[in-house]
């Protein structure tokens, strides 16, 4: 085992760590933070890998603007900061069943799809070369011509997948609100919230004159 093959193994086990930290801490600020590591370890593989290109995209969506967004969305709405009891599901076995059932079929693929090949097989480019086919395979030509010509298909699946869950998170997020008896939701203060989201006010104009 290289050096490389070392620090990709650590590389691995620290995402994954942090992956299962995401899904058993009673803290959502935490599971974020724990987000954060594991996307930076994932970037970690990738550079690795000599996938440079990935590795930045990682760090600049996911970590710069998916965590962010998340870290935002549980400051503005009234998720527990806290510990809470009510993070924990009753269905924590069948949750571990599907983990352990998808974590089986990723690794029999990658198995399937890349035996026999390893790091060191990668060629190696002279110091001052132009072109090299290593350098080329994390690039972002090669990566564009791949996803948009032999993986387009799953591309436009996993787009479709990630909008479903988006505007199911927006159904969630909406649900359980208490309405008022004009059928807005009501705000923190009790008084129901308009069309812009502001809580409407009480009219005093008429109690002037009296």
């Amino acid at each position: 085992m290289t050096g490389r093959d070392l620090v990709f193994a650590l590389l691995g086990v620290v995402a994954v760590g942090a992956g299962v930290l995401v899904v058993t801490t009673r803290q959502l600020v935490h599971a974020a933070l724990w987000l954060v590591l594991s996307f930076g370890a994932l970037a970690g593989c990738y550079l690795v890998l000599t996938a440079e290109f990935v590795a930045w995209v990682q760090v600049l969506i996911y970590v710069g603007a998916v965590v962010v967004l998340l870290l935002f969305g549980i400051m503005l709405t009234r998720a527990p900061v806290g510990p809470s009891e009510d993070l924990d599901s009753g269905n924590r076995w069948a949750a571990l069943a599907v983990a352990l059932g998808t974590a089986a079929l990723l690794v029999t693929v990658l198995v399937m799809g890349f035996r026999g090949t390893r790091l060191n097989d990668a060629p190696r480019c002279p110091p001052g070369a132009a072109s090299c086919p290593a350098r080329a395979n994390g690039s972002a030509e090669h990566l564009g011509e791949a996803v948009f010509r032999t993986w387009v298909l799953p591309f436009e699946v996993l787009s479709v997948l990630l909008l479903a869950a988006l505007v199911g998170a927006i159904v969630l997020s909406r649900t359980g609100l208490p309405e008022s008896r004009t059928g807005l939701p009501e705000s923190r203060t009790g008084l129901p919230e308009s069309r812009t989201g502001l809580a409407e006010q009480p009219d005093r104009s008429s109690g002037r004159g009296r």
